[in-house]
C-alpha cells in the first residue's frame, strides 16, 4: 500500500498560563491509502491537536507533515484554503449543520464552498447520502434529524468532497453506542472504498474496527502494545 500521509518530528507548543506545554511532541505517524488509523488517548493527551496539525488546522512548530505529496506545514493562504476544502473531509464532535437547511441543502453548501462545479453538486451531495443510508431524508432540515443522522450527514458533506483523507474527531463522542457503532461501521467502510481515515477517539470499542490503532499519552504517539483486547490492545491498554 502507499503512504497518504507521513508526519515526521512533529512538535507543538503552547504557553498556558506562564508554562509551556507539548500537547504533541516529536510525533511521527504514517497513514496508507484505504486505511483507517484510530488514535487512542484520554482527553487532553494530545489527539486534537496531531488532527489539527495534519489537517492543516493548525502548523507544527517543528517537524514535517505531506499529504497525497503536498507538503501541509508550508501551506498559506489559498493554497492552505483549497487544501481545507478538496483534500480533507473534516468531521467533528458535533455535526455542525445549519439548522433550517435540509440535509441535502448542508452537503450541498459545502460542496459549493469547495467551488465543485454546479451541474454536479446536487448529484454528489445526493450520492452521499446515499452511502451514508439517508437517501429517504434528504429533503428533511437538519433540525428534524436525530442526532445520529445529524452525524450521518456531517459524513455525507465531508465524502461528498471526494477527499483524499478524512480525519474524524471524536466524532462518538456524544452518542449513544448502537448509533456510535454506526458510525464507525461507516469509517470503516469509507476506508475499503480507498479513501484513508485517520480518527481520534477515547472509545475502546471503536478500535475493533481499526485497520491499525495508536495510542497516544502526553504528547507522544506509539503503536497499541500486542495482547489480547481489540486489534491488539492489551487489556491494560483497553481499561484507559
Amino acid at each position: 500500500m502507499t503512504d497518504l500521509v507521513v508526519a515526521s518530528g512533529l512538535i507543538r507548543e503552547f504557553v498556558v498560563g506562564g508554562e509551556r506545554i507539548r500537547p504533541v511532541n516529536g510525533v511521527d505517524l504514517t497513514v496508507q491509502v484505504g486505511e483507517l488509523v484510530m488514535i487512542l488517548g484520554r482527553s487532553g493527551a494530545g489527539k486534537t491537536t496531531l488532527l489539527s496539525l495534519i489537517g492543516a488546522l493548525d502548523r507544527p512548530d517543528s517537524g514535517s507533515i505531506t499529504v497525497a505529496g503536498v507538503q501541509v506545514e508550508t501551506l498559506t493562504g489559498r493554497a492552505r484554503d483549497r487544501f481545507l476544502q478538496v483534500s480533507v473531509g473534516w468531521v467533528f464532535q458535533t455535526a455542525g449543520l445549519v439548522p433550517m437547511l435540509t440535509a441535502q441543502e448542508n452537503v450541498e453548501l459545502s460542496l459549493q464552498v469547495a467551488g465543485v462545479d454546479p451541474s454536479t453538486i446536487t448529484h454528489r451531495a445526493v450520492e452521499a447520502l446515499v452511502t451514508v443510508g439517508l437517501e429517504g431524508r434528504r429533503a428533511h432540515t437538519a433540525a428534524e434529524l436525530s442526532g445520529g443522522e445529524q452525524h450521518r450527514v456531517a459524513f455525507a458533506r465531508a465524502l461528498a468532497k471526494r477527499p483524499v483523507i478524512v480525519i474524524a474527531d471524536e466524532p462518538t463522542a456524544q452518542l449513544d453506542s448502537e448509533t456510535a457503532a454506526g458510525i464507525v461501521g461507516l469509517l470503516a467502510t469509507v476506508a475499503k472504498t480507498g479513501t484513508a481515515v485517520l480518527m481520534a477517539t477515547h472509545d475502546t470499542a471503536a478500535a475493533a474496527s481499526a485497520d491499525r490503532v495508536m495510542l497516544m499519552e502526553d504528547g507522544r504517539l506509539a503503536a497499541a502494545p500486542a495482547g489480547d483486547g481489540p486489534n491488539g490492545l492489551s487489556r491494560e491498554a483497553s481499561s484507559r
